[in-house]
């Protein structure tokens, strides 16, 4: 009875794999080119995501407990991404690279444990105006979306 959460992992790691192996095909000056309108480098936006996995990976387990997510501001979420760029300035593709494979990899893991019934829970969320948002929702608004979210801005970019 795990064929979503089985599904959603699968997209969720075909999203992965497009963004690493788009990523590996780029020579240095392309890995240190900056996204327009954001300011980050390609390869800080390939560790970015990876970063990003085990939170909103957190976040969706708590929805499926049908816990709300509060307190948490789009706002806070640009600060952590700002901290997150100066910190990692100097990415190299590698690192991200396997810093991308190992976190997706635990993110399909947990997503897969996920039952019908968590990814049915609903509560509020305040990244979202406090709409009452389905743990299936949360995983495939951030956790799955947010490869393909950057894989498209990285090849507009290259």
């Amino acid at each position: 009875m795990k064929q979503r959460s089985h599904d959603l992992a699968a997209r969720l790691e075909a999203g992965s794999a497009a963004l690493a192996q788009y990523a590996a095909s780029l020579n240095e000056a392309e890995w240190q080119l900056k996204i327009p309108h954001d300011g980050r480098t390609v390869g800080v936006i390939v560790h970015h995501v990876a970063n990003m996995y085990p939170l909103e990976v957190q976040l969706a387990q708590a929805l499926a407990g049908g816990n709300p997510i509060e307190g948490v501001s789009w706002d806070d979420v640009h600060t952590l991404n700002a901290r997150h760029a100066k910190e990692h300035a100097g990415v190299n593709k590698a690192t991200a690279l396997s810093v991308l494979k190992a976190a997706s990899q635990a993110a399909a893991i947990a997503v897969r444990a996920l039952t019908n019934e968590q990814l049915d829970q609903a509560a509020p969320v305040s990244l979202n105006a406090n709409a009452p948002l389905t743990c299936q929702f949360f995983v495939e608004d951030h956790a799955l979306r947010h490869s393909y979210h950057h894989l498209a801005k990285i090849r507009a970019t290259v």
